[in-house]
């Protein structure tokens, strides 16, 4: 018998001063059985970072929302599409393969990947080379220490606050605060 997802409900206000944005968001998060807290957190962390496309290139008319996640590995962790159904923002987590990526830049108009653990580093050397062609790429790093936090925001239902200014994002519920800010590779 398969195990089923765990459902995680969050609340989410995000003030983008960087961008103008200022947003609330009802989001419904599924994690997969072999998916970790921190991973979850992470698609948070990004949905937040780039919220602000659902104005800038949508105009507002279009869904911004997770994808179905580990359990489909053709569909992007969290996409933007607008009201004519086209992807015009997949975003990943992790340190996925080349293959899949590349093939995610001919699928949306920009493919935004965050990479995180330990061994991301690792991983970039492994992969720069690899993803150095497709234009519409980019490649960021979420720091270890500020992902392993992330998990500790994880509830089942979750009050959520995400400022972005500077380009670094503070995320945080009534009790805890993350700083987070990433390192662009690509």
């Amino acid at each position: 018998m398969a195990l089923k997802s765990t459902i995680f409900k969050a609340s989410l206000q995000i003030a983008d001063i960087d961008h103008g944005y200022y947003a609330d968001h009802t989001l419904t998060l599924a994690r997969h059985p072999s998916e970790t807290d921190e991973r979850m957190m992470v698609r948070l962390v990004a949905l937040a970072l780039q919220a602000h496309k659902l104005q800038s290139v949508c105009g507002g008319d279009g869904t911004l929302a997770f994808g179905a996640g580990l359990s489909s590995p053709d569909e992007p962790d969290v996409f933007l599409r607008d009201f004519t159904g086209q992807t015009r923002l997949w975003i990943e987590v992790g340190q996925p393969e080349d293959k899949p990526l590349i093939k995610a830049c001919g699928k949306a108009d920009e493919v935004v990947l965050y990479c995180f653990s330990h061994a991301a580093e690792i991983w970039w050397r492994t992969m720069e080379g690899k993803l150095s062609r497709p234009q519409n790429l980019s490649v960021y790093r979420v720091p270890t220490a500020a992902s392993q936090l992330l998990a500790r925001l994880a509830q089942r239902s979750m009050q959520l606050q995400a400022t972005i200014q500077e380009g670094a994002l503070m995320l945080g519920d009534d009790a805890h605060g993350i700083d987070i800010e990433c390192q662009r590779w690509k």
